[in-house]
């Protein structure tokens, strides 16, 4: 997952862009980049790391421009992390383009082969973001004919880009000269919001995100949504421009969205993030309720910090308490790296404190927004236990994950997830629970759906294994398995080389 912004200003856009991107962060802490447009000329900072790490003040007053894009990533499944991979992406040919994408492309291979061979476009990494630039670009090329573009040429260049890639996509752009653009896939799988602001003098000012909390925060409105397959174009002028460029859009929201990735302040496609979490937890309580009426529970207690209007909830239905069982540091240093079992361990005690106060001598019910892998409710549960609960029951207001998320989240290989071949009772047993307790599906997209009725489908691969776009064979997931397992034989190359380095005295540095 990532997070994307692109703002058309009447003053300097660099402040906005960051503030935005700051807001942005739960959705990428790996690498962060912002371009800003003056006149023809892009200006362009990018590197690994936080947002307020990659941007000193020098490089704040080197992006000047009043219109520009910003974008903070996570690695996507398969892909490598590196400064090289850092978005957003340019190409000098035609116009000059420069693009940050929240995603993730299902046919990469053969778009790459296609612009290899075809297109003669020639493509620096591995990442889909860079080919969905190239194909943008051909496109552009071909709907210009030559001559200079035009609001028309420019979304029948989209068009050209929807009939290609297939996949999530959620675009933000900028063309040298001519403006902003901006597009979601046909499916309409990743977030993409307009926002709007007057200024004094009469002025508008525009800016889309992949959440409306970047909106809120930096004093624009939030106008809409932009619709599964729709383009729009803020031209240098400040000319708002839009058009639906795919046969056959329709809205799946991806649900993990209002799991886990987005803000509890976000509202997406109409649906307040808060409030689906929420009556999650209270669906939750009542399956609990209702399959062990005798259930003795003495405190509900919240994993920080995605589960806790969840877990409100669930405390509320059950007729216990809620307590804050955990303090969350947050101020210690992202682990990038956590190989082993020991590692893993580690990095969650630095993380999570318990509170033994709250755990001696009761039944505790853990509330956590979803079980991925298990090792860290394996650790959670045990911190449980040595703080002195008698019986430690864990739920998680997400149904069991089971298959890969291969739209734009990062989740493991299915060999990885602790439900791809487990019972309830067996996942329990792994994570050292009295019992486990999960969300039903059906309830899940319920809870979501009636926060608006009009959205009608869902995403709901990780859960269901279902991949509305095609294109998802058991070929394309082994090779996803087999490039994750690479990186990592790669990573544990690396670690081994750099210890053997200290090891004889050298030093490394990390340019």
């Amino acid at each position: 997952m990532c997070g994307i912004v692109g703002i058309v200003s009447k003053s300097p856009v660099n402040q906005l862009l960051y503030d935005a991107l700051t807001v942005l962060q739960h959705r990428g802490q790996d690498a962060a980049g912002i371009v800003t447009a003056e006149g023809r000329t892009f200006h362009m900072h990018k590197d690994k790391g936080l947002v307020r790490d990659v941007f000193r003040t020098r490089n704040m007053r080197a992006l000047t421009g009043n219109i520009g894009i910003g974008h903070c990533r996570y690695p996507t499944a398969g892909s490598a992390s590196s400064a090289a991979e850092s978005q957003p992406f340019y190409v000098n040919s035609p116009f000059g383009v420069v693009l940050g994408h929240n995603g993730n492309l299902v046919n990469t291979a053969e778009l790459q082969r296609e612009l290899f061979q075809d297109d003669l476009r020639h493509v620096n990494t591995n990442s889909d973001s860079e080919v969905l630039l190239n194909v943008l670009a051909h496109e552009l090329q071909i709907a210009a004919r030559g001559v200079r573009l035009d609001p028309d040429a420019i979304f029948n260049a989209v068009a050209g880009v929807h009939r290609r890639a297939k996949g999530a996509y959620a675009i933000v752009a900028m063309i040298a000269g001519y403006g902003l653009l901006a597009f979601r896939d046909p499916l309409g799988i990743r977030p993409l919001i307009i926002g709007k602001n007057e200024t004094p003098d009469g002025g508008v000012e525009f800016m889309v995100a992949s959440e409306s909390v970047a909106i809120d925060v930096t004093g624009f409105k939030v106008v809409r949504d932009v619709a599964p397959g729709e383009a729009i174009l803020i031209d240098t002028s400040g000319n708002f421009f839009s058009r639906q460029c795919a046969s056959g859009a329709s809205l799946n929201p991806c649900i993990f969205e209002y799991v886990y990735l987005a803000r509890p302040d976000s509202v997406i496609d109409g649906i307040s993030v808060y409030e689906t979490r929420s009556r999650m937890g209270a669906s939750l309580g009542k399956k609990i309720l209702r399959e062990n009426p005798n259930i003795e529970i003495d405190v509900v207690i919240p994993i920080p910090d995605t589960s806790r209007p969840s877990a409100v909830e669930v405390a509320q239905v059950l007729g216990v308490k809620y307590r804050e069982g955990f303090v969350k540091n947050r101020y210690i240093g992202r682990t990038f790296i956590m190989p082993g079992q020991d590692e893993r361990k580690k990095s969650v005690r630095q993380k999570l404190n318990a509170m033994a106060i709250e755990f001696k001598g009761k039944n505790v019910l853990l509330v956590d927004d979803s079980i991925v892998r298990g090792t860290t409710s394996k650790e959670i549960v045990q911190m449980a236990r040595d703080c002195g609960a008698l019986k430690v029951y864990f739920a998680s207001a997400a149904p069991p994950v089971r298959f890969p998320n291969v739209y734009g989240i990062d989740m493991p290989t299915r060999g990885e997830l602790i439900a791809s071949d487990r019972t309830t009772e067996q996942i329990a047993a792994a994570i050292g629970a009295d019992a486990v307790f999960y969300q039903d599906l059906d309830a899940l997209i319920a809870d979501v759906q009636a926060c608006n009725p009009s959205v009608n489908n869902f995403d709901a691969s990780c859960f269901d294994g279902k991949y509305i776009t095609g294109g998802v064979s058991p070929e394309y997931l082994a090779d996803i398995e087999a490039s994750r397992h690479d990186g990592e034989t790669l990573i544990a190359g690396l670690e081994s080389n750099a210890s053997q380095q200290l090891d004889l005295g050298l030093s490394t540095v990390d340019g």
